[in-house]
């Protein structure tokens, strides 16, 4: 833990611009078989606690919209009060699908913010160096995002059955946060709400206005807590990184 705390110490410093976050924490959990993947604790913290403290030593980030459930938002909202995350200023309701949700926390991302990155509640992991890279290349290009290359072989299939074999050293896997010129997010979330497309990242709305996106360097710390074998895999992470080998 001492390396990964250095390593938030090594990023402070004076801000002299308005970058924000929105933290989408509205999902429903379904394969995690009964686990409230946000509230489950982690080491010794709540997932989300952890997801938002690493928003809260960054420097560069201003304010953190974080958007749940409703059934979840009276315990999120006491949450970030208990743990002194001075920089949530609004916790909000989602929607059904994680368009709306993201739609929800940028309508309530502050006016003058010049850029937002949007990143999942369910990536408790996220180390700082990534956290920053993401920011300062979507500062600088408009769209970034962190990736790390696919080390599996990929087959397209259909039916069941192989139909081709990918070249996977063009894929990449892309996590949060994902990182936009705050005008930019906004028209791309709109315009795809407005065309009723379903989409799987943030990156894949600002791609339909023809923009290209930057990708940075990813972590597999900055693993997706989606099933609970990813819990298990996290406090293996938790546990090298007390023990200063991350």
């Amino acid at each position: 833990m001492t390396g990964f705390l250095s390593r938030l110490g090594r990023n402070r410093k004076q801000r002299t611009h308005i970058w924000s976050a929105v933290v989408v924490a509205a999902g429903t959990a379904s394969r995690m078989e009964g686990i409230d993947k946000i509230l489950t604790t982690l080491g010794d913290l709540p997932v989300l606690v952890h997801t938002l403290r690493v928003f809260e030593e960054c420097p560069d980030i201003a304010e953190v919209v974080v958007v749940t459930r409703e059934d979840l938002l009276v315990e999120v909202s006491r949450l970030c009060r208990e743990f002194a995350l001075e920089k949530v200023s609004k916790v909000v309701v989602g929607g059904k699908e994680r368009i709306y949700s993201v739609q929800a926390g940028l309508a309530e991302v502050r006016q003058d913010a010049e850029l937002i990155a949007i990143h999942d509640g369910a990536r408790p992991l996220l180390p700082p160096e990534v956290l920053k890279e993401a920011l300062d290349r979507g500062a600088a290009t408009g769209a970034a995002a962190p990736a790390i290359p696919v080390t599996d072989t990929v087959k397209r299939a259909e039916g069941g059955v192989a139909q081709e074999t990918l070249d996977r050293s063009t894929l990449f896997a892309v996590q949060t946060p994902q990182v936009f010129q705050a005008d930019l997010i906004r028209a791309a979330i709109h315009r795809v709400v407005e065309e009723g497309a379903v989409l799987t990242d943030d990156c894949a709305a600002v791609e339909r206005l023809g923009m290209k996106v930057s990708l940075t360097q990813g972590s597999r710390e900055n693993l997706k807590l989606t099933t609970p074998f990813d819990l298990v895999v996290g406090e293996a992470i938790l546990d090298a990184r007390e023990r200063g080998e991350l």
